[in-house]
């Protein structure tokens, strides 16, 4: 790993720690806009999620819905370890800015889309933004704060994720109904701007160099595989066939491109990804149980709201309330359960438990129909909920553990990365089989009153105005097909936390690394990995 930063430089990577008297202010500041920058891409799947039934029912197009997510998602997860190189090469700052503009006119471009191709395409351009947003927060707090204060910043912005995971559905909800919901992506604009300014003005960080060179045949392969992998769970019956030409092709190209990837990583002086981390039982493990978890809870988040609103009768804003019993439990779980692997040095249960949570809160959600009342599925999703909790922070924590310290950077940006698109095949897929099961469903129970009710139409009509508009006899069998995508949906997912569960199992007990020694560790090479999922 080479570090060797431009002449001038502070050494360690903390910038003016003792010519600079007024540091612990600004650094606070420039925390604080970094807090701000990570809520920002935080908050955004939360709030459209919310906002996503009104979307459809204004732009059409049920069998897209899935897309409007995972194109997001996607290209954050491709992103990600570029945006974390070419930080590490020429400068976090220029690049953070970059990835904040980006963001912001994806996010301006999203509002103003008349068509659900157009939002597909400018959330792209979003995501490509959000992957330079959280990898670029994390590397900057490595460059700013030494590792005996960084605990206390990492904890804060922890709870910056908890506040957006819970507020973001409300907010979502209130704007969607309030003001409507292309102010689901313009809300991002006033926050980013503060962000920005703040950044432009109050950080300040050494000028590096790096020697190492980026990855780009290993970006290029990576993408493509992850693109062709989703593009078959997406399109695959629904678009095309599954034997079609397109979906076989599309199949020959996913495992072409990451057997190259796999080829091109063993040899490549800087990886993109670098293969000797997998050589580890328990990385390995949590990565795919990490992926999984990725899988289950982006579907639930999309779905959840769906189901409520078509089917419980919720408006926007009620649904993002309603979900509180899935993220406070996640929220108070997780923050109990750091907690007490810390004073007992003790894990191995918790991934267990958890383990087994998320299927029986699955199962348990894959019950539900036009007859369930809000607080029977409220009980649900707590069980949902604790599961997640158990696991979303113990699975970073032992993938941090099963490295070398020298690794510790890219252990967590690969997990992070895994989880991501754990959750763009999840959306995908569930999409894809949320889709079929709803225009079945219609096609079985109302055939031709289908038709006069609205036809073909009536799947892309999710928001609660447009049910009222529909005749009482298309609008309850539209609801029954609504319960019976969000079965299917729920099932499949249980099934695949199973997957999960099992792996859980195979988790060894290693002891925790203690903190003494990171804690005297220069901060700039050691986090600046952390952050940016790069090694140089």
């Amino acid at each position: 790993m080479s570090t060797d930063a431009a002449p001038g430089t502070v050494p360690d990577g903390v910038p003016g720690q003792e010519q600079d008297p007024t540091r612990p202010r600004s650094v606070g500041l420039a925390v604080f806009a970094l807090m701000i920058a990570v809520m920002l891409a935080m908050l955004d799947n939360m709030i459209v999620g919310t906002a996503m039934p009104t979307i459809v029912g204004e732009l059409g197009g049920l069998e897209h819905l899935a897309w409007v997510v995972t194109a997001y998602t996607l290209t954050t997860a491709a992103s990600t370890p570029l945006w974390g190189k070419i930080g590490d090469m020429y400068g976090r700052k220029g690049v953070f800015l970059t990835a904040i503009v980006v963001f912001l006119a994806g996010s301006v471009a999203s509002g103003a889309a008349q068509t659900m191709a157009q939002l597909i395409g400018f959330r792209a351009l979003q995501g490509l933004g959000a992957g330079g947003l959280m990898v670029g927060a994390m590397a900057i707090m490595g460059d700013l704060v030494p590792p005996r204060e960084r605990g206390k910043y990492m904890g804060m912005m922890a709870g910056v994720m908890s506040l957006a995971m819970i507020g973001g559905p409300l907010v979502g909800g209130t704007l969607t109904d309030h003001l409507g919901w292309r102010w689901a992506f313009y809300i991002n604009v006033p926050l980013g701007g503060i962000a920005l300014a703040m950044v432009t003005t109050l950080l300040h960080l050494p000028r590096k160099r790096a020697k190492g060179k980026i990855d780009y045949t290993g970006a290029v392969l990576l993408t493509a595989g992850i693109t062709s992998a989703v593009l078959v769970t997406s399109w695959g019956g629904t678009e095309y066939d599954w034997s079609s030409g397109v979906i076989i092709g599309l199949s020959a190209l996913a495992v072409a491109a990451t057997v190259a990837f796999l080829l091109v990583e063993r040899r490549a002086a800087e990886p993109v990804l670098p293969l000797g981390i997998f050589r580890s039982r328990n990385f390995s493990l949590v990565t795919l149980i990490g992926f999984l978890l990725g899988f289950v809870m982006f579907g639930a988040m999309t779905f959840l709201p769906l189901y409520q609103q078509t089917v419980q009768g919720a408006s926007a804003t009620n649904s993002g309330l309603l979900l509180l019993p899935v993220l406070l439990p996640m929220m108070i779980v997780s923050v109990l359960t750091g907690r007490a692997t810390t004073r007992t040095g003790r894990y191995r249960a918790y991934p267990i438990i958890g383990g087994g949570l998320i299927p029986v809160g699955l199962f348990l959600l894959a019950q539900l129909d036009v007859g369930t009342s809000r607080t029977t599925s409220a009980l649900y999703m707590v069980v949902l909920g604790a599961g997640m909790g158990f696991l979303m922070q113990l699975t970073m924590l032992i993938a941090q553990n099963s490295v070398e310290l020298k690794d510790m950077g890219v252990a967590s940006s690969t997990t992070t990365l895994f989880r991501t698109i754990g959750g763009s095949f999840g959306v995908a897929l569930m999409g894809t089989l949320f889709a079929n099961r709803v225009r079945d469903t219609m096609t079985e129970q109302a055939g031709a009153a289908a038709g006069a009710g609205g036809g073909s139409e009536t799947p892309a009509q999710l928001d609660a105005a447009s049910l009222e508009r529909l005749p009482a006899a298309v609008r309850e069998v539209y609801e029954h097909a609504v319960a019976d995508g969000t079965h299917t949906v729920f099932l499949v997912a249980g099934a695949t936390a199973l997957i999960a569960f099992a792996a859980s199992w195979f988790i060894k007990e290693v002891p925790l690394k203690g903190g003494e020694e990171a804690g005297e560790k220069p901060s700039g090479p050691s986090l600046e990995a952390e952050g940016s999922g790069a090694r140089v």
